[in-house]
């Protein structure tokens, strides 16, 4: 199919052939027959991308001190290979269109087939098809103007702003900014029998909203505004203010205040600073100050957007969702139209025009609608980027990847090496886009959304898999069961039943015939540099080994920390300390006991473990997220013989043996990875011995998963 996408490197803009996506679980497939671009938001990311590299930085320095922090802790490596992730992906534009829907995922009841429907969000891009979670769609009457319906987003977050205002029939409301935003603002408050005054800078834009949705048009320059203001308020000044505009002067919110009655309420759409003056207006008036979030309640919210977990009526009666479909009712019964703000329609091979058009501002323009061809055949197919010479099955190893995110750009993809032994044959991911972009940095053959084109595939031998964690096991099991060497990134899987279904799997190719399929988790640090000098010192138990991990916060609501689709740090990434130690150990944990610090979201991701393994050795892991971030991460330290060892963030290591101190020093931190990623394909294509154990990978699973128990009963588990 083809979408609209921008690389931020050099700003160009392309129409891309991108694989189709496939919707999934909770997510609904739509071919579009319109998509809105706003002018406003796109308009401003769009200029941003165009910028030089010095005008990045300066737009994003929250960014640049990413970037610094990468290079201060991982090295010029990682930092380049961040900075050039982000540089060169295929970003898709657009978040608000309308059409057909084409197929549904598993747990939709609300959409069919041949339904209309309208859809926002970023997953509602300029693109033949989309898919979309279900909370972000509404489902439109068969008649509907599929033109107007486009506009779905804009006027969610229009009603979402005019119900912040709270407004009564005859009260009076000024919208200080008359973009697209402006204009539905104004259109929904007429409807609802508000007076509304619209201000703006632009003079078109003025006359534009005194045809429609305003009934008094002021520019910001005119003669006495202020007092024009009062006198349509027959005295009083606004009841409320809403300001749509975006920029970073101070006079939207100061105006606001000069324009508001006396305890009135300022209502904060659009992108504006609101650090105010507090004299003569704000604090004399006892104004009120509210921001308005986008769509409305679920806005930024997983559970309600990626989930399709509804908020109930009787407590949230008004969500992103019902914001959307009251828009749409409001359209459908003709009490709103916005087909007025539609000055351009572009075919979707145009759409680069339409933004060298809002960029060079040479004619007036609000709505610019992109039109699809909507007879065009549809296929799901992978897309070809290059043709390789190897025919199939004639490779010695081809190479596949699920998932292609930052870990998989940053730590996979860079260390497998270009040589005549493998080929990087197909990657798969949810969104065309990203799919794309891997494709094309890395010189993949094929691109893909459905994971199903590698296992089918007889010339791909050796599948990555670096997807979210819920999603592990599964493409683990198919990868087996397809004959396929599978990398899985950690963990393993997040539960003890499919855990238990892998060994099964693994059992059953062992007593088949022919070499079974290598499976391999993704534990890095036992192949790091340094952490190969210290197994080399302790060749033998028991050890005593002391793990600190300063991992630091992740927000309660990210993937990672939700039980269903991360696991949790402890099953997430505690995983990877456990293997370690069961590495340099020598042995496997025969019980465990863990303890967390009190937590009122109860996160579980301050805790102690401590392991003691049936060789004698004994570890102890302190996994802290309530560190300060300029402590360096890990600190890992072996005694025993006699002998100690320090590992500092995989950078220095201090050997303490024979009352001597020995140093060793690496200009940048290496945690494995390139090894890690060497040693799998080298097995895979020699057919050598694993390069971890199976019984290995599944005890660090298996000890995760008991942590978690010890942690619920307050006890020791036996393992």
């Amino acid at each position: 199919m083809d979408q609209l996408t921008q690389r931020l490197k050099h700003g160009d803009m392309h129409v891309l052939e991108v694989p189709m996506p496939s919707p999934g679980k909770g997510e609904v497939l739509v071919r579009n027959h319109y998509s809105l671009i706003s002018s406003g938001t796109e308009g401003s990311t769009v200029r941003a991308a165009r910028l030089g590299l010095l005008g990045k930085a300066r737009q994003r320095p929250q960014q640049v001190k990413q970037v610094f922090e990468t290079f201060r802790t991982q090295g010029p490596v990682q930092a380049y290979r961040a900075v050039m992730k982000k540089l060169e992906a295929h970003s898709p534009l657009g978040y608000s269109c309308a059409g057909e829907v084409i197929e549904v995922g598993s747990g939709v009841s609300a959409f069919r087939p041949g339904d209309l429907a309208a859809c926002g969000g970023l997953g509602a891009s300029h693109a033949e098809f989309v898919s979309v979670p279900v909370n972000l769609c509404v489902k439109l009457a068969p008649e509907s103007d599929l033109k107007r319906a486009a506009y779905n987003t804009l006027g969610a977050i229009a009603l979402q702003g005019v119900r912040q205002a709270d407004l009564r029939l005859g009260e009076t409301c000024a919208v200080i900014g008359l973009g697209l935003l402006g204009q539905l603002t104004g259109l929904l408050l007429r409807a609802s029998g508000v007076r509304v005054v619209g201000l703006d800078l632009d003079p078109a834009m003025v006359a534009l909203a005194l045809d429609r949705s305003v009934d008094v048009g002021l520019t910001r320059d005119q003669a006495g505004l202020e007092s024009q203001v009062l006198l349509f308020s027959q005295g009083l000044g606004c009841d409320a203010v809403i300001i749509t505009a975006a920029g970073a002067s101070l006079d939207p919110i100061n105006l606001a205040g000069a324009l508001t009655r006396q305890r009135g309420t300022i209502i904060v759409v659009g992108d504006v600073p609101t650090g105010f003056d507090r004299e003569p207006h704000f604090y004399r008036k006892e104004l009120q100050v509210r921001m308005s979030c986008s769509y409305g309640p679920g806005r930024y919210d997983p559970s309600y957007e990626e989930k399709g977990q509804d908020y109930p009526p009787g407590y949230v009666r008004w969500t992103e969702n019902r914001n959307m479909q009251a828009f749409q009712e409001l359209i459908q019964a003709g009490r709103v139209d916005p087909s007025f703000l539609t000055t351009h329609v572009f075919r979707l091979d145009e759409a680069p025009k339409a933004y060298d058009l809002i960029l060079s501002r040479a004619e007036p323009m609000a709505g610019i609608l992109i039109a699809y061809d909507v007879e065009k055949p549809r296929t799901r197919r992978p897309i070809i980027i290059t043709q390789g010479a190897d025919q199939a099955g004639s490779a010695p190893l081809g190479i596949g990847f699920i998932g292609a995110g930052s870990y998989a750009q940053s730590h996979l993809l860079p260390n497998v090496p270009r040589e005549k032994g493998s080929v990087l044959k197909g990657v798969v991911t949810a969104s065309g886009a990203s799919a794309r972009t891997a494709a094309d940095r890395f010189g993949f053959e094929f691109c893909s959304t459905d994971a199903q084109d590698l296992f089918s595939r007889e010339d791909v031998n050796a599948i990555f898999i670096a997807t979210r964690h819920d999603s592990h096991a599964a493409y683990v099991l198919s990868a087996l069961e397809a004959a396929k060497h599978v990398f899985v990134e950690k963990p393993l899987c997040l539960t003890e039943e499919d855990l238990a279904a892998i060994e099964a799997a693994c059992r059953r190719l062992a007593e088949g015939r022919g070499r079974p399929p290598l499976l391999m988790v993704g534990y890095n640090r036992r192949f790091a540099p340094l952490v190969a000098e210290v197994r080399k010192l302790f060749s033998q138990g028991p050890l005593a080994m002391i793990y600190r991990i300063n991992a630091g916060p992740i927000p309660p609501d990210s993937w990672i920390q939700d039980p269903e689709t991360g696991g949790g740090r402890i099953i997430g990434e505690v995983c990877h300390f456990v293997d370690l130690l069961n590495w340099l150990g020598g042995a496997s944990p025969e019980s465990v006991f863990a303890t967390v610090l009190d937590d009122p979201r109860r996160l579980a991701d301050t805790v102690q473990i401590s392991l003691l393994y049936k060789n004698g050795s004994i570890g102890a892991i302190s996994y802290l997220a309530n560190g300060d971030r300029r402590l360096p991460k890990e600190r890992l330290e072996v005694h025993g013989h006699g002998m100690s060892a320090v590992l500092d963030d995989f950078r220095r290591l201090t050997i303490y043996r024979d009352g001597n101190r020995s140093v060793v020093k690496r200009a940048a931190q290496d945690k494995g990875q390139k090894h890690m990623v060497q040693r799998f394909l080298e097995a895979a294509r020699s057919g050598g011995g694993p390069p971890i154990e199976l019984e290995e990978i599944f005890s660090a699973s298996r000890v995760t998963f008991q942590v978690l128990e010890s942690i619920r009963i307050g006890q020791q588990v036996i393992l």
